[in-house]
């Protein structure tokens, strides 16, 4: 009989808010990634009133970004704000979709590409996944998949 062989953790097998939570605090983390300066007082779309009340919440955008594009090779920044994008509260008339700003997802992705974690797609004009990027990327969900499993065993071993 053949041996099991364990395969790699990707990204598609841990949950997503963990992985973007674990994501972020690494790009926070790396002197690479920046903070621009005028995080604190833009918005995140049209649809919004406010800018994000969380001060790190750039670092979760740029992991969530960097997530789709896992999953979805070639997105550009059209297909990106339509993913962030949100219903848009006209007041008395009917709620319509409006899109995410894609100056910030544009300075994002710009930003990912300087650390070599996506690169511009010549077929389709949209974004993937670089071979580095993607090894950054699954090398941070084995962490988080092998962190929720040893929290798991914890929790059962609580209960006897």
């Amino acid at each position: 009989m053949a041996e099991y062989e364990p395969r790699a953790i990707t990204v598609r097998d841990v949950a997503p808010a963990e992985f973007i939570a674990a994501y972020a605090s690494h790009l926070k983390n790396s002197d690479k990634f920046e903070l621009p300066k005028w995080t604190d007082i833009v918005k995140t779309g049209t649809n919004r009133e406010l800018a994000p009340y969380d001060p790190d919440w750039y670092y979760t955008r740029a992991a969530a970004i960097a997530r789709k594009i896992y999953l979805q090779p070639g997105l550009g920044v059209g297909g990106l704000r339509r993913k962030f994008g949100g219903s848009k509260n006209r007041g008395t008339r009917t709620f319509t979709f409006g899109k995410a700003a894609g100056g910030l997802i544009r300075t994002i992705l710009q930003q990912l590409e300087e650390i070599k974690v996506v690169e511009t797609n010549a077929e389709t004009g949209g974004r993937s996944i670089t071979r580095v990027g993607q090894q950054d990327l699954d090398r941070i969900a084995g962490q988080v998949a092998k962190g929720s499993a040893d929290s798991d065993s914890d929790s059962d071993s609580d209960e006897d």
